[in-house]
């Protein structure tokens, strides 16, 4: 888990999300992967996350949660 950004994904929500890899190469810091035909966090990538939020665009609403865990 990162110190600063907590990414989550849905996992009721990302049904057929595997189907399309476009969501996961928009990301700039490769936050995402596969893992057994599943999307899931790359955790050591998690604090490179710019908040570009291109990631939550490219899904479907509320599958993709960016948590800051610090204060502004």
């Amino acid at each position: 888990m990162g110190e600063f950004i907590k990414v989550e994904i849905d996992s009721n929500r990302c049904q057929g999300m595997a189907e399309s890899n476009e969501w996961i190469d928009v990301c700039p810091v490769n936050i995402f992967k596969l893992e057994n035909n599943r999307p899931v966090v790359v955790e050591e990538n998690e604090d490179e996350c710019t908040l570009c939020m291109l990631c939550v665009n490219a899904c479907k609403s509320g599958t993709i949660t960016i948590h800051k865990l610090y204060d502004q």
